[in-house]
């Protein structure tokens, strides 16, 4: 298994996140576009970027200065804890609130209150376990 938001786990985790319906399809009905990156919490930058237009993955690899959208941060052990056993909603609004997850940018109250961003957004972390 690649490290953790490193080029080759991102490449897999481009490929994931295509192949699932419930995130990609979902997405993609919204014409959803973004640039996300992920990272550990304390870093000055996130290790691994993914590039979304419009619900598809196009690029993903390491992190180079790209402008993000979204910047997820988190210690490694709470993103193994979650790839492992992805939150629902209520664990997610309990990461956020305990900030165990850190949205260095993006508007988390907002993306969790449209269904249509939300639910993807939970299943984003079913896909990672799969990369």
């Amino acid at each position: 298994m690649a490290d953790l938001f490193s080029d080759e786990w991102m490449k897999s985790f481009m490929e994931q996140w295509n192949a699932e319906p419930e995130l990609s399809d979902a997405l993609a009905q919204i014409n959803f576009n973004t640039v996300i990156g992920y990272g550990f919490d304390g870093e000055d930058t996130p290790r691994g970027v993914i590039d979304i237009q419009n619900g598809k993955a196009v690029s993903a690899g390491t992190y180079n200065g790209e402008t993000l959208n979204w910047d997820l941060r988190a210690s490694f052990d709470n993103w193994n804890k979650w790839m492992s056993k992805p939150p629902g909603m209520m664990g997610l609004g309990m990461a956020y609130t305990s900030r165990k997850l850190k949205f260095n940018l993006g508007d988390y109250g907002a993306m969790i209150k449209d269904p249509r961003m939300a639910g993807p957004f939970i299943k984003s972390f079913t896909v990672m376990g799969r990369a």
